[in-house]
């Protein structure tokens, strides 16, 4: 198959690509600035009509994950980038399927379970779950986060694309042993003695084990009935404080200092973050994809996390 990935160039871009490279995919990244990859790399600004539509005609698969990194304090200007990148990207890229000869026959759309509500008491599903933002005492930030993803999947299904099957991928985070990447932030808490609660330690933490993530893009690839929202996330989501101390177990921490809320906001602003990614309850399961008859190899985190935690020790990829 040929591949396209426009915003291809971060960490789960190179998770993605490199899997299906060494599958014998041919793989094209679209970005705004070329890395030393073995696949190849196409230029886009995300925003214009270009010589890169050339590689979505005739492609079978396109997986767009364009956007501005969330990772950073929510200040008017980068607020108006992570907006702006997401619909401007999304959008050019429908206008792009649209005037294809030969359209793709797929379209992955990247989206976040963080377009769920915060909650602790059921889990959303795609039919059932509700999505956030009108909850009690909602913070300005947290509502942000779920105007990016609802403006980012209402881009994607006002596209014109009739030939294009749509999967909306509202994905949990997706831990890999690469460095610098989520896990590798995790584990270096850990590391350091730090891995311990987040404010009281309740809000739940949605997750997927990146070759599961990866078994997910293909079955959604090859099963044609699967199309609008689908959650890519673990079945068993589970609280913070135990995520953590499974984490520490398997990396054999026998202690990991708490930090209360205060102390969470006051290193999210030394950061360049924001508390929100640390403390909003995502608990969120794959209803489509389970009902479909995918099968999870790692479904629980204490078997994810010891093969997360032995991969990195032998800087596996």
């Amino acid at each position: 198959m040929k591949i396209v990935i426009p915003g291809g160039t971060g960490q789960v871009g190179t998770v993605l690509a490199r899997a299906l490279h060494a599958d014998g995919h041919e793989v094209v990244v679209l970005g705004r600035t070329a890395k030393n990859f073995p696949w190849r790399f196409g230029e886009w600004d995300g925003e214009t009509i270009g010589d890169w539509t050339n590689e979505i005609d005739g492609s079978d698969v396109v997986i767009n994950l364009a956007g501005r990194n969330v990772n950073c304090r929510y200040n008017e200007e980068n607020k108006r980038e992570i907006m702006e990148s997401r619909v401007k990207s999304t959008r050019v890229l429908g206008e792009s399927i649209s005037r294809a000869t030969r359209p793709p026959k797929v379209w992955l759309q990247s989206s976040t379970a963080t377009i769920y509500s915060h909650r602790y008491d059921e889990p959303n599903d795609e039919v059932t779950g509700s999505i956030g933002g009108a909850e009690p005492n909602v913070s300005a930030e947290w509502k942000f986060s779920i105007d990016v993803a609802t403006a980012w999947e209402r881009e994607t299904n006002i596209a014109d694309t009739p030939k294009t099957r749509r999967v909306l991928m509202r994905s949990a985070i997706i831990l890999s042993p690469d460095r610098g990447g989520i896990f590798d932030v995790l584990l270096g808490l850990v590391r350091r003695g730090l891995g311990g609660k987040a404010g009281d330690g309740r809000q739940f933490v949605s997750w997927v084990h990146d070759l599961d993530f990866l078994r997910a893009v293909y079955w959604l690839i090859e099963h044609e009935d699967l199309s609008g929202p689908v959650n890519i996330s673990a079945p068993a989501p589970l609280p913070q404080d135990e995520f953590m101390r499974i984490l520490r177990e398997a990396y054999g921490m026998p202690i990991g200092l708490s930090a209360p809320e205060w102390m969470l906001g006051i290193g999210a602003v030394l950061m360049r973050t924001e508390t929100e990614l640390a403390l909003k309850s995502r608990r969120v399961v794959p209803k489509v994809l389970t009902d479909s008859g995918f099968k999870f190899e790692f479904p629980n985190w204490k078997e994810a996390a010891g093969d997360l935690v032995q991969r990195w020790r032998k800087g596996d990829r």
